[in-house]
């Protein structure tokens, strides 16, 4: 290259000392105190910089190679200065503001794409606190002393032993505060704990000598996040102190969280307990869940990159990933793009991957929050613009690469290999699978008689024993009622007073006058005492066909009342049995009658019978009939209660099978088991772009 026109650097610029690097050389911090900007360099850059005013690319690889052990070349200067150039640190020259004004405009891209840019993140400054930091931090040294850990450390012993002591107590608050009174509480908890941990950095970076020019909050897709401008802790020379301004965050909130535990511990009930307990709960999980996860760019991140002293250890982690993936795919023997130790880069490769996963379920999730959030014309927007920025982006970022590689992919053996598995792939997700749809299910005899109790009765007698055979027509139960025997005396006492009337009318020209009314009186007595049969006929059930009693209560004793509606036994008609069962509807439509079926009872002993499909409800059902299918009881239908009724929380169809051969059942007429229907083969992608119409048909009205 030809090094006589080097541009100048810009006067304003600082080089300043910086911590050694993982291999042992030092480094430099380069100072852009215009736009408060931070770039680590390393020892060959810097001995290039110093020299930088020769002007000649091959004046200073001279005078590198004269005064040091280094071995520069025209390719590394080239390199730096290209380095420079992209990050505006030279020197415009007259006549070349117009070039910058363009690479500005193309580095910012269009108007919408800032605009969509800005609504992914911004920030809003709210405070200037260097000065007040100032004035305050050398009051608050003690914290940072050895004596406040010591004490802190037997706070968070003594307070956790409390928790243990009191957990009822403890979880019982914490269930009581799961309401929206008790949301809004944690929300302002939440925002006072998250102003303590940014004044926690920005008093530990005061105290080594660092400026915080803003504090405010951060918008990542219209959520709200606190932070703290601590960019001049890249001037400090020593590692541990930048460790510290970054886990001082986090040690403030575990402070807070520890003292606030021994607080609830020991104060008496209030509002002062009720404050610590929301200051305990908030800390401890805001800490763990958010600030020390590495996977965002937060304060776990920051200190996990200082730890493995890996500045950008995100894109640098994510550089390794997606070139590890492609020589796996592809084997194209590129060199990697940083060269680690084998068990470092195989590190963070996995976490390159964690990372993604894990933006991937978050970023989602923020997405389906924000279309459930707006209106629906505009969440559905927002939505498909952060899966197009967050995801589908990358991804086709990803696809150039491969592009821009394709005649070395084309001519890979480890590329085709990978193709026919991807295509295999593909084929598992396209084609039919021979699926089983499994549920829980009931064998109970195909004709079954309730004997429910009726209202206010009592055991009269009981004529047969549970297990007897009964006689159609026979009594299974006898009731008495003190209310039934009432009215029919009632009743009876009634029509004998008509009759008389009625008799007495023949006689006596007075009554005969109300001959009409009589007769009328008589046929309504009449009608009333009929009424009176029919409901005493309740209190003698009789069976409407020849059957065995069962599950009749041994306990039950004549003179003992029952409740109303109460099942006190079933009549069950010999013969087949069959089974019912419930099948959620995005699997009915894979259900055919006639389709085979395996039942299984549940535990020891119970029999195993072929099935076929006999009847398949054409409607959800609004109520589960037999409760021992619910989840409540052992069984798969997750179900409400409400009045004694199940209502299922999802669409549910009854099927009815019938068993398929005459293999012995043991006499006990009801048994759970699991049911195995083989329906009709059905692709896994299949199913999936039906649950995604199903959403999408729910959803597209505006």
């Amino acid at each position: 290259m030809d090094g006589a026109g080097l541009p100048p650097l810009r006067e304003e610029l600082a080089l300043l000392p910086g911590p050694p690097l993982p291999d042992g050389q030092p480094s430099w911090t380069l100072h852009d105190p215009v736009r408060h900007l931070f770039f680590q360099i390393d020892w060959p850059s810097f001995e290039i910089l110093r020299r930088w005013p020769l002007g000649d690319a091959e004046a200073i690889a001279a005078g590198v190679a004269d005064e040091t052990t280094l071995d520069i070349h025209a390719e590394d200067i080239a390199a730096l200065l290209e380095f420079l150039r992209k990050n505006q640190l030279l020197l415009v020259a007259p006549g070349q503001s117009g070039q910058l004004a363009a690479a500005l405009a193309e580095r910012r891209g269009s108007r919408a794409r800032r605009l969509l840019h800005n609504y992914l993140f911004f920030r809003i400054p709210l405070v200037r606190p260097d000065r007040w930091l100032g004035r305050w931090a050398g009051r608050l040294d003690f914290l940072y002393g050895r004596a406040f850990l010591r004490l802190t450390v037997a706070a968070g012993v003594l307070g956790l032993i409390g928790v243990y002591r009191s957990w009822e107590s403890f979880s019982a608050t914490l269930v009581d505060l799961l309401s929206w009174e008790g949301m809004l509480a944690y929300g302002v908890t939440l925002v006072a704990v998250k102003v303590l941990h940014e004044l926690g950095h920005g008093f530990t970076a005061k105290r080594y000598g660092c400026r915080v020019p803003t504090m405010g909050v951060a918008f990542m897709v219209l959520w709200p996040v606190a932070y703290t401008d601590t960019n001049e802790v890249w001037k400090l020379t020593r590692r541990d102190q930048r460790l510290k301004v970054a886990a001082a965050g986090i040690a403030t909130e575990l402070t807070v969280a520890v003292w606030a535990t021994l607080a609830w511990a020991w104060l008496p009930e209030g509002m002062p307990r009720m404050v610590a307990f929301l200051l305990a709960t908030t800390t401890w999980v805001s800490t763990l869940a958010i600030n020390a996860s590495p996977f965002m760019r937060f304060d776990g991140y920051f200190l996990l990159a200082d730890w493995l002293r890996m500045p950008n250890l995100h894109a640098r982690a994510f550089a390794l990933a997606r070139w590890d993936l492609r020589e796996r795919l592809f084997r194209l023997g590129e060199p990697p793009p940083e060269h680690l130790p084998r068990g470092r880069r195989t590190g963070l490769v996995l976490f390159a991957w964690a990372t993604w996963i894990y933006r991937l379920v978050l970023f989602l999730g923020i997405a389906v929050l924000v279309y459930h959030f707006f209106i629906k014309a505009v969440g559905v927007f927002l939505f498909l613009v952060e899966i197009a920025w967050f995801i589908l982006m990358p991804l086709a970022g990803e696809l150039r690469a491969w592009r821009e590689r394709w005649p070395s992919i084309r001519a890979s053996r480890r590329a085709r290999w990978s193709a026919a598995l991807g295509l295999l792939l593909l084929a598992l997700f396209v084609l039919p699978w021979p699926t089983r749809i499994g549920a829980s299910g009931l064998l109970q005899p195909r004709e079954q008689w309730p004997i429910y109790a009726p209202e206010q009765a009592r055991i009269a007698a009981l004529p047969h024993a549970d297990g007897a055979l009964v006689p159609a027509g026979a009594v299974l139960v006898e009731f008495d009622s003190p209310r039934i025997l009432a009215r029919a005396a009632r009743s009876a006492v009634r029509r004998e007073q008509l009759a008389r009337e009625t008799a007495a009318a023949a006689f006596d020209p007075e009554l005969r006058k109300d001959w009409q009314v009589l007769h009328e009186r008589q046929a309504t007595a009449t009608a009333e005492a009929g009424t009176v049969a029919a409901d005493a006929a309740l209190y003698a059930p009789a069976a409407p066909y020849a059957g065995i009693l069962r599950d009749l209560d041994p306990d039950l004793r004549p003179g003992d009342w029952v409740a109303h509606r109460e099942v006190l036994g079933r009549l069950i008609r010999p013969g087949p049995r069959q089974v019912v069962t419930y099948v959620d509807e995005d699997a009915i439509h894979r259900i055919r009658v006639g389709d085979r079926a395996l039942f299984a009872a549940d535990g020891h002993g119970g029999p195993t019978l072929r099935l076929r499909v006999a009847g398949i409800d054409g409607d959800a059902s609004r109520t589960l009939n037999e409760p021992a299918l619910a989840t409540l009881f052992g069984g798969h239908v997750p179900v409400r209660e409400k009045q004694g009724a199940f209502y299922p929380e999802r669409a549910i169809y009854r099927v009815v099978l019938e068993t398929a051969d005459d293999a012995p059942i043991p006499d006990q007429h009801t048994w759970r088991g699991q049911v195995a229907i083989a329906g009709d083969w059905e692709a896994p992608g299949l199913r999936f772009l039906r649950a995604a119409a199903s959403v999408l048909a729910r959803e597209a009205g505006f």
